[in-house]
């Protein structure tokens, strides 16, 4: 069975930052496209960042230059380094991952919450 499990949510100053991590068993990690998703308040989920089995990148337009997501597949576990945090940034942060269906993959994460507040 598989499993995402993201960790490192948290309550955050404007400014400050996060690092998410999210951990995955059951599948063979290495070989897929990872992905952080958010869902902000109010709002459909949107991605934010991924990162493809060799490591490319690419990120919403939103979070260019502040956001970074890495992998580490000995770990098993994709990143989400998140700087210079806003407001705007206040979500559920889910991990996404395995075989694609319409670019997005089928295996999710419970999700993390990060707040940027003062």
């Amino acid at each position: 069975q598989v499993h995402l499990v993201e960790s490192g949510g948290g309550l955050v100053q404007p400014g400050g930052s996060l690092r998410l991590s999210c951990a995955g068993s059951g599948m063979l990690f290495s070989i897929y496209a990872m992905g952080w998703y958010r869902q902000a308040p109010g709002k459909q989920r949107e991605l934010v960042a991924a990162i493809t089995s060799s490591g490319r990148t690419n990120y919403a337009d939103s979070v260019k230059g502040r956001f970074s997501i890495s992998r580490d597949n000995v770990k098993n576990t994709v990143y989400l380094q998140m700087n210079s945090l806003k407001r705007e940034d206040t979500g559920v942060y889910y991990c996404n991952g395995g075989p694609l269906r319409g670019g997005v993959g089928d295996y999710w994460g419970q999700g993390t919450r990060g707040t940027v507040s003062s």
